[in-house]
């Protein structure tokens, strides 16, 4: 079986930029069969890898074993002309928490680092373990789609949101000290965030933005706010390609 699901742009359209999507605790890359596809519709290369085990060696010290794994997901993905950049790393729960602790490392030699991330639903060091897979999935999302997707998909790992989180990969995200752009998002209903550590993180990198959707919970990135928040993820992305200078400002608005 691939490692990989990839989701390309559409023929006749120029690639413009690389997307590495890394989930979070207990999905699967089918999870991201709708955000993929939203995005690789405008025109961006995408591919979904698997889970990466937050407790499990792969993470450990250094983190080399996810650089690799992440290094052959994007070299994959290169075309005649090699990876089409922007390239950027998307991660959601814990798989942001591994992008971001990733950042923390010295990357290998010849290895270019990403020129972004989005870093979604990062969990916080508080977490709670849902009961029943309905409390789960209640602090997972509203959207009832979504809902049938996890349900539906055996390989989803339920209640593994009450997997601990190692200390030190939460320390290695939150207090990680990288110079590329990044977005932060997190849905004001999740109940797995620590919003005041977000906060804190974000301005303490030098080109952060960190989004808040109202009304989302924890699977920020597939809620029922989903078409929102893939409009940001892409405004983020083209705003990337043009040295994080808006293209769109507005200048006057009733609402």
């Amino acid at each position: 079986m691939t490692e990989y699901t990839d989701h390309h742009a559409p023929e006749g359209l120029r690639t413009r930029g690389t997307i590495i999507v890394v989930p979070g605790r207990g999905e699967t890359r089918a999870t991201y069969t709708r955000f993929g596809r939203r995005l690789a519709a405008d025109a961006y290369r995408v591919r979904v890898i698997d889970t990466p085990d937050a407790g499990a060696d792969e993470l450990a010290g250094s983190g080399a074993a996810f650089g690799r794994r992440l290094t052959e997901a994007v070299e994959g993905t290169a075309a005649e002309d090699g990876v089409v950049r922007p390239l950027v790393l998307v991660g959601a729960d814990s798989g942001a928490l591994a992008i971001a602790a990733h950042l923390s490392h010295a990357e290998p030699a010849g290895v270019r680092p990403p020129d972004a991330v989005v870093l979604a639903g990062l969990p916080g060091r508080a977490g709670s373990a849902p009961g029943t897979w309905e409390d789960e999935l209640d602090v997972r999302t509203s959207c009832p789609t979504h809902r049938g997707t996890l349900t539906q998909d055996p390989r989803v790992r339920r209640g593994s949101l009450g997997d601990a989180l190692p200390d030190a990969l939460l320390t290695a995200a939150y207090d990680n000290e990288a110079a590329v752009p990044a977005l932060f998002l997190v849905g004001d209903a999740d109940p797995l965030a620590d919003r005041d550590a977000l906060a804190r993180a974000a301005k303490s990198l030098p080109r952060a933005r960190l989004t808040v959707v109202r009304g989302a919970h924890h699977d920020v990135l597939n809620d029922l706010q989903h078409r929102s928040v893939a409009a940001e993820v892409v405004t983020f992305l083209e705003t990337l390609r043009d040295d994080l200078v808006p293209v769109v400002t507005v200048e006057s608005s009733a609402w």
